[in-house]
């Protein structure tokens, strides 16, 4: 399994609509990348004072090669192009393989 980790750090002047968010962006990803192997998607919202990340999203895929099909396919760019439409942070991704 491959866990895609996408944070949204905070920052001076940052701007999220977390309901945008959770309630479409989400959603989008995982109609988006689901066809390519996507196997769930999580938005989680750091609570407590002045956390360093305003929301975090872990992406699963079924393997590395799934992930890199669905970064390379046409709804990435929908995907993407979304971003704006909820923060003005560029996200900071990782990816992780399970041991």
């Amino acid at each position: 399994m491959t866990t895609f980790v996408v944070t949204y750090p905070r920052g001076s002047g940052s701007t999220f609509d977390t309901g945008y968010y959770v309630e479409r962006h989400i959603p989008l990803v995982q109609e988006s990348w689901g066809p390519y192997g996507l196997t769930s998607a999580t938005a989680l919202i750091p609570e407590g004072a002045a956390p360093p990340y305003t929301a975090l999203a872990l992406l699963k895929f079924a393997d590395g090669a799934a992930l890199d099909a669905a970064l390379a396919a046409p709804e990435a760019a929908t995907v993407f192009g979304d971003v704006p439409n909820f923060t003005n942070i560029a996200p900071v991704a990782v990816r992780c393989e399970a041991r």
